[in-house]
């Protein structure tokens, strides 16, 4: 319950009210101001205009929701508008009221800073949305000063382009920022023969190139238009001097209207009032004025102009004789980035140089104009000592103090140990990478892997998902789907098949439509058309429901026929009393509009009536029997998970996993013991307790703990590791007698996997086997009834297989045929009993022995070398 509510806190604290309202609007134009409250139902929602407003219509309230399945997660979303038409009452810049609303019983506000501006020039002719493109003309309406009065042409207030520089007199090497601006208060449709400048003169970079045009508001010389940026560019001077940048052209495909009012409605239907009209725009030519440089650079300038930094550091700064390294130097800053040089390094001698790697780092969001530039020079000294590496020197000139800035690094000191070439593995003739000399890993010492810290996955001993009630019943539940699908698909198909039956099915939906159409023409009026088309919805609903031939329809046979389909007389009276009205209407005059809307409202009532009637007959409880096995496999399921909850030792668990990161390795074997004693088992506790155990030096029981963590998971790698490792200090070498290699493949196959995992696996391809077979069942083309054929008979083949698996490992974690050695030396007899038999071999702690048989006290072992001996059971533990 608290992870719940701190949930709703969480989505509480992200509900606030969003503002959509264009950003500048003209003081004659009537403009829209939307509030938006996402993923939260709102109460006393508030909003006032205030005195620089006029609220010509609104609120209107909206709603909208999203619902989305993703992976089988589903998602929702909804979303609240209330939405205000405006008019400015004067020009000037404004600042949005705050709105105020409700939400799960607190109040939420809309931002205080929505900023609009308002100016006394007339909007633009394409009324888009602040960041929308401009809309076209099919609307039908154009602002007077939109386009001149000549039909067909544009003035050049109306559609222009701007070529604009951050900066027009600079210095040779200083960076400019230039951008391609479009303005336009028309129609625009397309583009075409787009001709952007050269830039002859300079070092050019393209900062910003969209791909799709995008049209936002903007107010220029007290006007709205609709402007867009075409292009940014990143300039660099490479010369001194008045350097021109050409003008830029587009010809741009403008909707204009043709001027001819129409002289019927027929025209303004047949005929467009817009033609697409051709209009190249150029922008004015631009010269920027280049200074050069000043004259007494220092020797360590690098061509940089801007303001900058240097930074320097070694790769290793202590290292044997023949050992690679680099010299690491970072240029950061803003400026001409791009065009950096790299540092001038005085190397010690005796260090032999390689090739300077230069990586670049811009900051695209600055244009290009601020970042770093790395300069990596590899080294490789040929004699031991301690070197130094000078300070290096960078200079750079500064626009802002109008002068040469030099910087310079620290001195960098370098330890070489002194060794022969023939110890070094760079007396390599071969040529070295840049900053990096490649070795073999060395190993320093062995150790087994850390233990299992997450909660492992306790359960009672003996239980498995393979073979357990919830596996029978989701290899019923898949059996029985696929069952299902195959008769739904055959009975989908054949109602598909059944063309009257579709149509039945159907009716209802053609009807409305037909209805829908008939409401458009009683919004407009049209009194003829109207009852034409209420005619047609009404004769089609009963042609297609009740499957009469519209030859045999007659009011009467309709009338009967519902009465028969259990449809009360009444409603069979409102049809044919409707359908009188209809015939009426088209030949008498127009009755008013109270008649044709009271004639679409019983319309309505009267095809939901019958659609209604109709349906209640057919349905059934076609479902009952779904239901029924679904509340049955809820309830096993719930059964199960009853069954299966226990005391989770969550505390102990945490204990030893403290006092095992602690080195407290007692502590922690006391912890997980008493967790195994309360009767549950899992691979992750039994690992746990190996590691104690060899910790503890107790490795005859590591063994027996990591045996049974590969019994009940022989996939758990870790296990296997420790295992082998721990091995290496038990006293007995054993030799084992070589596998057939088709038993040994397949005892590692089955080894790849848990036993539950191939469980899952062998559902999911029964469950893909069995999806293909109703493909294969249901298929139309010959093609894809061999595909899933031939796929259905591999998925079963490779589901029997996990099953197989599945059932070998069942069957070894069955088995008590295994036991490891506890004693500290035990000797193997040839009989049990002691007495007459005799010493066959011996055996120390640790040892891991097959069980063939028991008599009494006594147990009958084999080797993994074929060995057999009689042994005490004392002297053992079963695995």
């Amino acid at each position: 319950m608290a992870m719940l509510h701190i949930a709703a806190a969480a989505v509480f604290a992200q509900t606030s009210i969003k503002v959509e309202v264009p950003n500048v609007v003209a003081a004659d134009e009537q403009f829209n101001l939307t509030f938006i409250i996402e993923d939260a139902s709102p109460s006393d929602f508030s909003w006032n205009a205030g005195d620089d407003f006029q609220v010509v219509w609104g609120p209107q309230k909206g709603t909208s929701s999203y619902t989305s399945i993703v992976n089988g997660k589903r998602s929702h979303t909804s979303q609240y508008t209330y939405t205000y038409v405006l008019m400015p009452r004067k020009t000037g810049t404004f600042t949005i009221s705050q709105a105020s609303a409700t939400v799960k019983g607190k109040t939420i506000t809309s931002p205080a800073s929505t900023i609009i501006q308002v100016v006394s020039g007339e909007a633009s002719s394409s009324q888009g949305s602040s960041s929308s493109r401009s809309s076209s003309a099919a609307d039908g309406s154009q602002s007077s000063s939109g386009q001149s009065s000549n039909p067909g042409s544009i003035s050049g207030e109306d559609l222009f382009l701007r070529f604009s520089l951050s900066r027009t007199s600079v210095v040779t090497g200083q960076p400019v920022t230039a951008s391609l601006k479009l303005y336009q208060r028309v129609n625009i449709a397309g583009f075409e023969d787009v001709k952007f400048p050269t830039f002859n003169g300079f070092w050019s970079q393209e900062t910003y190139a969209p791909s799709n045009v995008e049209f936002q508001r903007e107010s220029f010389d007290d006007k709205i238009y609709n402007t867009a940026v075409l292009r940014t560019w990143t300039l660099i001077p490479q010369q001194a001097g008045s350097i021109r940048i050409d003008p830029a052209e587009i010809v741009c495909l403008v909707n204009v209207r043709t001027g001819s009012a129409p002289r019927s409605i027929l025209d303004s239907f047949f005929q467009s009032d817009y033609t697409t009209v051709r209009k190249r725009v150029t922008s004015d030519p631009c010269t920027i004025r280049v200074s050069a440089l000043p004259s007494g650079a220092p020797a360590s300038f690098g061509g940089g102009v801007g303001t900058f930094s240097i930074k320097a550091r070694v790769s290793r700064d202590s290292l044997k004789t023949h050992d690679a390294a680099s010299l690491i130097l970072t240029v950061s800053g803003k400026g001409n980035i791009s065009l950096l040089e790299a540092p001038k390094v005085s190397f010690p001698p005796d260090f032999e140089q390689y090739d300077v790697k230069v990586t670049d780092a811009v900051d695209k969001s600055s244009g290009g104009l601020s970042g770093s530039k790395t300069f990596e020079y590899p080294f490789i000294p040929r004699s031991g000592g301690d070197f130094t590496i000078a300070p290096v020197a960078y200079s750079w000139y500064d626009t802002a103090q109008g002068k040469y800035v030099t910087a310079q690094t620290d001195p960098i000191v370098i330890k070489v140990e002194k060794t022969s070439a023939a110890e070094s593995a760079a007396d390599n003739p071969a040529p070295i990478a840049a900053g990096t000399l490649r070795k073999d890993v060395k190993t320093l010492g062995e150790d087994i892997r850390f233990i299992v810290t997450g909660h492992p996955d306790l359960h009672r001993s003996g239980s498995l998902f393979f073979g357990s009630a919830l596996f029978i019943v989701l290899l019923g539940l898949i059996s029985a789907g696929a069952a299902a699908a195959y008769l739904l698909l055959r009975l989908s198909r054949t109602r598909r098949a059944d063309i009257a039956g579709s149509r039945r099915r159907g009716a209802g939906k053609m009807a409305r439509k037909r209805l829908t159409r008939a409401g458009v023409l009683l919004k407009e009026g049209l009194y003829t058309a109207f009852y034409e088309e209420l005619h047609r919805a009404l004769i089609g609903f009963i042609s297609d429901k009740l499957s009469i031939n519209l030859s045999d329809m007659s009011k009467e046979t309709i009338q009967d026929t519902l009465v028969a389909e259990g449809v009360s007389s009444a409603v069979a009276e409102s049809l044919t009393g409707l359908l009188d009205a209809c015939e009426y209407a088209r030949y008498s005059p127009d009755s008013g509009h109270e008649a044709m809307n009271a004639h679409y409202e019983t319309a309505l009532s009267v095809i939901s009536s019958i659609d209604a009637s109709l349906k209640t007959r057919k349905t059934g409880a076609h479902g009952a029997g779904a239901a029924i096995l679904c509340l049955t496999a809820l309830l096993t399921l719930a059964s199960l998970d009853a069954d299966a909850e226990q005391a989770y030792p969550d505390s102990l668990w945490t204990a030893g996993v403290e006092a095992y990161s602690e080195g407290r390795w007692s502590d922690a074997e006391k912890d997980w013991t008493a967790v195994a004693g309360l009767g549950v088992i899992s691979t992750e506790l039994e690992y746990n307790l190996g590691n104690v155990y060899f910790k503890t030096g107790d490795y005859a029981r590591a063994v027996l703990h990591y045996e049974r963590a590969l019994k009940l998971d022989p996939s758990f790698g870790d296990a296997r590791f420790n295992l082998a490792l721990t091995q290496n200090y038990v006293r007995d070498k054993i030799d084992s007698v070589p596998e057939f290699f088709l038993r040994q493949w397949g005892r590692k196959l089955s080894y790849a996997m848990s036993c539950d995992a191939w469980a899952v696996a062998f559902l999911l391809l029964l469950a893909l086997a069995l999806a293909l077979a109703v493909v294969f069942l249901l298929g139309g083309s010959p093609a894809v009834r061999r595909a899933t054929f031939f796929g259905a008979i591999a998925s079963l083949l490779l589901s029997l297989c996990c099953l197989g698996c599945a059932a070998s490992q069942k069957a070894d974690r069955a088995k008590n045929d295994s036991a490891v050695i506890m004693a500290p030396v035990t000797s193997a007899k040839s009989s049990p009993g002691g007495g007459t038999a005799k010493d066959l071999f011996v055996l120390h702690e640790g040892t891991k022995v097959r069980i063939l048989d028991r008599i009494g006290d006594w147990q009958n072992i084999e080797l993994a070398d074929g060995r057999r001996g009689w042994l005490p059971t004392s002297d053992m533990e079963i695995i």
